[in-house]
């Protein structure tokens, strides 16, 4: 009878315990981001959907309150960037967590996906001359390709 794979040898906890540690912050962030383009909508009056103006006026009056900021959009584009790094981020830290990884390597992508993405949002809200923004996304985004590559790697050999 051939061996299963054993995921408690695999798995480490330390491990999983600090992707824990690191991806929560990184949600809270981008929740955080999301209540921020909110709070920005609210102060600018700009709204995308007719019935949100509903608080400010009617029918001619409330169109008014119908259009974009630059405020507004460059918040909300910040939460989009989020969405399209940390949540590929969380489903392959995910696995990658169970991957037989050592901890400091995996403390090492952790911290510097973390890192990369508060300075992204930072280089955006400020806004920092470029390329601050450009090199923060692409550290983070090369942190997860790592993560890949460790997985594709792994997934190969077992094969």
């Amino acid at each position: 009878m051939a061996e299963g794979l054993d995921l408690n040898k695999l798995v480490d906890r330390e491990v999983v315990l600090a992707y824990v540690r690191y991806a929560v912050p990184l949600v809270v962030k981008m929740m955080l981001i999301s209540v921020i383009t909110a709070f920005f909508r609210m102060k600018k009056k700009a709204f995308v959907n007719p019935e949100d103006t509903a608080s400010f006026g009617k029918g001619e009056n409330a169109k008014k309150f119908l259009r974009t900021d630059p405020d507004v959009e460059r918040v909300r584009r910040i939460h989009l960037n989020d969405l399209e790094n940390i949540v590929p981020f969380l489903f392959i830290g995910l696995f990658y967590s169970a991957s037989g990884i050592s901890l400091s390597t995996a403390l090492l992508h952790y911290r510097v996906f973390l890192g990369s993405r508060i300075l992204h949002t930072i280089a955006y809200l400020v806004p920092l001359p470029q390329p601050c923004r450009a090199l923060s996304w692409m550290v983070g985004y090369a942190v997860t390709f790592s993560m890949i590559y460790r997985l594709v790697v792994l997934g190969l050999s077992m094969s």
